[in-house]
């Protein structure tokens, strides 16, 4: 269960980071040999089909229009590519300094989803403050184990979806 704590991306460009960082870093990024960049990509989404996809279609002339592709990529997933994907996500975890209620809450709630789905639970925090990711974490379980199979297959992508932007945009600003 990867926790994201950041604003959700902008397409136009990155909070607080001036443009022409953005532009160096996707520079940098288009012009990573190809099984760098690939790699890099394994990172944000653990498609091996997805990632491929992307390295294989740079160079991408601005953030938006990276984001565009992978929106398209990560639609295009089949069952088989979402699994690799959920396999490769890792594995839940707290703050050291968190509470051993929430750690054994949050083992439970994952326990729980896993035996109901058959995979890990994944969920994007962007747009929460990291003081209510338990909370949220442990709300979104609850409201998706209610959830029929192929529901919480669609919500499921689409977290995966939405991950793979998130850490594209900290692998352009930051990871290049």
């Amino acid at each position: 269960m990867p926790v994201q704590h950041r604003r959700p991306p902008q397409v136009s460009g990155a909070p607080g980071v001036p443009s022409a960082a953005l532009v160096a870093g996707l520079a940098r990024f288009n012009s990573a040999p190809f099984a760098t960049a690939e790699a890099a990509l394994l990172e944000c989404c653990g498609s091996r089909r997805w990632a491929h996809r992307m390295a294989a279609h740079r160079p991408f002339p601005d953030l938006a229009s990276l984001l565009a592709a992978s929106d398209e990529a990560g639609y295009d997933l089949a069952p088989g590519d979402i699994a690799e994907a959920l396999a490769a996500e890792p594995a839940p975890c707290l703050h050291h300094d968190a509470p051993r209620a929430a750690h054994l809450a949050l083992r439970a709630a994952h326990a729980a989803y896993e035996s109901r789905f058959g995979h890990s639970f994944v969920i994007c925090l962007d747009a929460c403050p990291p003081s209510q990711a338990v909370d949220q974490v442990l709300a979104g379980i609850r409201v998706r184990l209610t959830h029929e199979v192929d529901e919480e297959r669609a919500v499921t992508a689409d977290e995966l979806r939405r991950l793979a932007r998130s850490r594209l945009v900290e692998l352009v600003i930051e990871g290049w």
